[in-house]
């Protein structure tokens, strides 16, 4: 396995080493649906490729924040946040950052005996918005627990499980609205779902879109119009309920999520600040430290350290 650099900070990526790909290959359950490749670019700017043979994996590029484009079979598309696509194997294509922009992607080349019908009808832009039951951060979680298997993948146990997840993954985008249907999408699919009328409670829904949003920059402007409110109204019933502003109770759960990669993950604080949302470290450090009273590798120490002791006692 060689890890892939491309020089955007924060990114992750992890190339499978031909043994592994040839051991997925052969393996009669991994056959089915699996990884060569795989990787998140935090806010990658001049990020560019080009391939004028093709390859022969598919491969899914995910927008998560800024925008982008490809060139496939003589058309140009635009890909904007909360948008996918999948290349199809075999056929030349090239994709990228927009010029002057940057973007946020998870990006996965997969392969197997069932990719095309995963990738059946993706090679235009999908969307992925948020909805009351869209569960977008569930969708992530399982991206990052592919990635984390096969950075540490040693055996063919490591390879199917990550084959398994990978069904689960692209089968939650190609079957978007089975994905949702379990927990009630249809009945919240309109414009302005959230109001007491239909029983909803427009905070909650709130809370909702900004856990599905934590690794944006959204506004208070992109909170009202997802509820429908107003923002005298809303704000006030925010504070009213939960004790403080919108924006700053968003902050304070992004600390809370970050609390929580800081102690049940090894990624680096720089990655950690990209996975909540913030560009610019310096000003995640100080607002880390201003809602916890320490800094993020502080926190960490003191996590690992409680680690310590707890294995120390008889």
């Amino acid at each position: 396995m060689v890890k892939k650099k491309d020089g955007f900070g924060g990114e992750r990526a992890v190339v499978l080493s031909p043994v592994l790909v040839k051991m997925e290959e052969e393996d009669p359950l991994a056959s089915s649906l699996f990884i060569t490749d795989i990787g998140y670019y935090p806010m990658a700017e001049h990020h560019y490729r080009i391939r004028e043979e093709g390859i022969n994996q598919y491969v899914l590029i995910y927008c998560v924040e800024g925008h982008g484009f490809y060139k496939l079979k003589g058309k140009t598309f635009t890909v904007s946040r909360n948008q996918y696509f999948i290349l199809p194997a075999g056929i030349p294509h090239e994709y990228g950052a927009a010029e002057g922009a940057k973007w946020t992607i998870y990006w996965v080349h997969f392969r197997g005996e069932h990719a095309a019908i995963y990738a059946e009808g993706s090679e235009k832009p999908l969307d992925v918005k948020t909805a009351l039951n869209s569960h977008i951060a569930n969708r992530n979680n399982i991206f990052e627990e592919m990635l984390s298997t096969l950075h540490i993948g040693e055996d063919i146990e490591d390879l199917r499980y990550a084959s398994s997840l990978l069904h689960y993954y692209l089968a939650s985008l190609r079957y978007l609205r089975q994905y949702r249907r379990s927990v009630g999408y249809d009945a919240c699919h309109s414009n302005h779902p959230f109001n007491n009328n239909k029983g909803i409670d427009v905070v909650e829904a709130a809370v909702h879109y900004m856990k599905e949003n934590m690794e944006h920059r959204i506004t208070l402007q992109d909170i009202l119009d997802y509820v429908g409110y107003s923002s005298t109204r809303f704000s006030s019933l925010f504070k009213k309920q939960m004790g403080d502003s919108p924006l700053s109770f968003f902050n304070r759960l992004k600390i809370e999520y970050a609390c929580h990669m800081l102690k049940e993950t090894d990624l680096h604080i720089n990655q950690i600040c990209f996975k909540v949302g913030f560009e610019d470290s310096l000003y995640f450090s100080r607002l880390f430290s201003r809602v916890m009273g320490m800094s993020p590798s502080e926190y960490r120490n003191k996590g690992s350290e409680k680690a310590r002791h707890s294995r120390q006692k008889p």
